[in-house]
């Protein structure tokens, strides 16, 4: 146990949200009761995680101080044989900069959801449900920390379980409606759609843990590195191939990404935190984790990098043909995972953390913005219908549709700004954080991996054409609903967050300049993957990415700025393309081949066991003919029939008879004659005294 610095609060990184979670959930109800209890449950969640970014803030400045880290025991854990696992944390400058991404960006999401949330819930009319977003939260909070905190395996996939559970239960959180507020299962499907593709992802996950335990003979990271040393090379590519399944779940790569646009389905702050600046890059973090392993194997190592490769390419494509703001973004972040992913591939551990966290910044930027101009077209919409527009209360209005959005620089300049902020750090404009980050992965795929870096540069450009199309759709030009045109700008409650993420997408870059002495994450971060060297800026393959950004945004301003989309227009590039726009636009038609590949044979499959295994073989045919029937004969034929009426009824009426008989014949000598008694007596006396006498 750590004597010095701050290793002993360790714990408090869960504790802190742990208790806002149970006081939310003690006193939520009284709270709401209260005319502020809206903001006390809001304000209690974001202090509590707040004081878990404090921890992380004492955590990082004690690594500093003693940079081998630390460990900190909690409690005995699991004790069963060989296995002798404890609860405790691991403190390094690895799962320091986790917590510190987690908590910052955790922190800001919770006090932009107190002012989104109080919108939301009375736009669903369901003010009730306020509580229940806050717990469920917090728990996140919680679930991540443990996550990353954790000094095994084992605890790590509690923590990689408690987030997904706390995925499911806020994409489902409108369960009962859609995300326009009509009654409906499709968000609880969409939950759904998450859990079950998780799990699979999870099985890989598992089964990499039983063939580490199976050589290692230990869930803790540091006994199962040193096992590995002398472990065959096939166990190593086992456990890191079936580790990179867990990872293709959870950080939404092929061929399991399907469930993160779905899951936008949740509130704007959920796929802000979850499902774009923390819990989708906890297969990016195992990985990096796992580093000593990756190491040793590397054509696991280039499985791994072209699996991100692709996604983020195929991702990207995607993207450039959804008109649901909520849905580009997410097909950006299944993009951003994939350069992360292909980073930590190829070895490139630090450029791919520091994408990771330059990642969360604008991303959360990004989709908080996205979820301001939601509630503003909310607000243009509900001015229209209490205004003597009666046309508008019965419409089916979708305000994250970009369709009908158009010139909101005018009536919502803050967001506007913010969102030009987050765009340009996606792109990857110098100097906005994205440009240093992605740059590094690009300038580490160029040295090592030509076909990845050819990939992850034409996916650079396919970001920078979506997030051009974007801004000029949804911005630029006239409005194209009348919502547009009233819509208002959010509160401060909303846009300080995000003005916080702007500062951090602007200067984020600054954690690890490609500059002499401004390597820090680089030296930060070799503590605990080991000396790396710190690349220097490539004028050449920055020079390329930035001109394939610039190129890609006029290229989109030529085709959507240039004449702004009209009213009705269909998408500029759809005649052009054809067909090739056509598949962007049904994301490859890839939910359809999965559906009729494995969703429906599933089905088909399940159909067979239930109507025809369970309910004809099992039910009708074993259990009524073969057990019943032989119940039935054995009972009736063979008891009734011969047991009971041949055996035991005849020989019960046997005794019958038997009795009759022997009544009759001896009611004779019952005839009431004085002359037949006289005659037996005398008779009887004969017997007597003849017995005497032969005695």
């Amino acid at each position: 146990m750590e004597t010095t610095g701050f290793f002993h609060l360790a714990p408090w990184i869960v504790f802190f949200p742990l208790i806002g979670l149970l006081t939310n959930l003690a006193f939520g109800g009284w709270f709401m009761k209260q005319p502020w209890g809206e903001k006390a449950i809001g304000w209690i969640a974001s202090a509590a995680s707040g004081a878990a970014f404090v921890v992380s803030v004492l955590l990082a400045y004690s690594v500093a101080g003693h940079p081998e880290g630390g460990h900190q025991f909690v409690a005995q854990w699991i004790h069963i044989g060989e296995l002798q696992l404890d609860w405790t944390f691991r403190v390094d400058s690895l799962s320091t900069t986790m917590m510190l991404v987690v908590s910052s960006v955790g922190t800001l999401i919770h006090i932009y959801a107190i002012g989104y949330m109080h919108e939301d819930v009375r736009f669903k009319s369901d003010p009730a449900r306020y509580q229940r977003f806050f717990v469920f939260f917090n728990l996140f909070i919680v679930s991540m920390m443990i996550l990353v905190g954790g000094d095994s395996y084992l605890m790590l996939f509690v923590g990689w379980e408690g987030v997904g559970l706390c995925s499911y239960l806020l994409i489902g959180f409108w369960y009962d409606m859609d995300t326009l507020g009509r009654p409906s299962w499709a968000n609880s499907n969409a939950g759904n759609k998450a859990l079950i593709v998780n799990r699979i992802g999870d099985f890989g996950f598992l089964i990499a843990g039983f063939i580490t335990f199976w050589y290692a003979k230990s869930f803790q990271f540091d006994q199962v590195f040193e096992a590995a040393k002398t472990a065959p090379p096939g166990v190593i590519v086992a456990i890191t191939l079936f580790l990179l399944i867990g990872v293709t779940g959870k950080s939404a790569q092929i061929p399991l990404y399907v469930w993160l646009p779905d899951a936008m389905a949740g509130p704007t702050p959920v796929s802000a935190l979850i499902h774009a600046a923390t819990m989708v890059t906890a297969g990016v973090y195992l990985i990096a984790r796992s580093a000593p392993l990756y190491t040793l194997v590397p054509q696991a190592q280039y499985i791994v990098a072209m699996t991100g490769a692709v996604t983020a390419l195929f991702a990207a494509t995607i993207a450039v043909g959804q008109y649901d703001i909520k849905k580009v973004l997410a097909y950006s972040t299944i993009s951003q995972l994939g350069f992360m992913v292909a980073a930590v591939g190829m070895g490139a551990y630090v450029a791919g953390v520091f994408h990771l966290a330059t990642h969360a910044f604008f991303k959360a930027l990004l989709f908080l913005s996205a979820g301001s101009i939601i509630l503003g077209l909310e607000r243009g919409h509900h001015h229209l219908a209490h205004h003597g527009h009666d046309d508008h209360h019965e419409e089916v209005f979708d305000p994250g549709d970009m369709r009908n959005m158009g010139g909101l620089r005018k009536t919502m300049p803050v967001t506007f700004w913010l969102y030009i902020i987050g765009t340009l750090a996606l792109a990857g404009i110098v100097p906005f954080a994205g440009f240093w980050s992605k740059d590094e992965i690009l300038l580490d795929a160029s040295l090592h991996y030509p076909t990845v870096y050819i990939l992850l540069s034409i996916a650079a450009f396919f970001t920078a054409f979506y997030m051009g199309r974007q801004i000029w759709m949804v911005f630029f030009g006239e409005p194209r609903h009348e919502a547009a045109a009233h819509a208002q700008e959010s509160p401060l409650i909303i846009t300080a967050p995000l003005m916080v993420l702007a500062a951090l997408s602007l200067l984020g870059g600054a954690l690890n300049l490609p500059f002499d002495g401004f390597h820090n994450l680089t030296h930060w971060l070799s503590h605990t993957l080991g000396e790396v060297e710190g690349l220097s800026l490539d004028w050449t393959v920055a020079g390329v990415s930035t001109a394939l950004a610039l190129i890609a945004i006029v290229l989109s301003w030529f085709i959507y700025g240039r004449k702004s989309l009209a009213k009705g227009q269909p998408d500029p590039l759809k005649k052009p393309l054809g067909f090739i726009f056509t598949g962007m636009e049904n994301k490859w038609f890839v939910d359809e081949i999965y559906r009729a590949a494995f969703v429906d044979r599933y089905k088909d499959v399940s159909r067979f066991l239930a109507d025809v295994v369970d309910w004809k073989f099992w039910h009708d045919w074993f259990h009524d003919t073969v057990i019943v029937g032989t119940y039935n004969w054995i009972s009736n034929i063979a008891l009734d029939r011969y047991a009971d009426q041949k055996g035991i009824d005849r020989f019960a009426n046997f005794l019958g008879e038997a009795t009759q008989w022997l009544s009759a014949t001896t009611r004779k000598v019952q005839n009431g004659f004085v002359r037949s008694y006289a005659l037996s007596i005398m008779l009887g006396v004969v017997v007597i005294l003849g017995y005497l006498l032969l005695k």
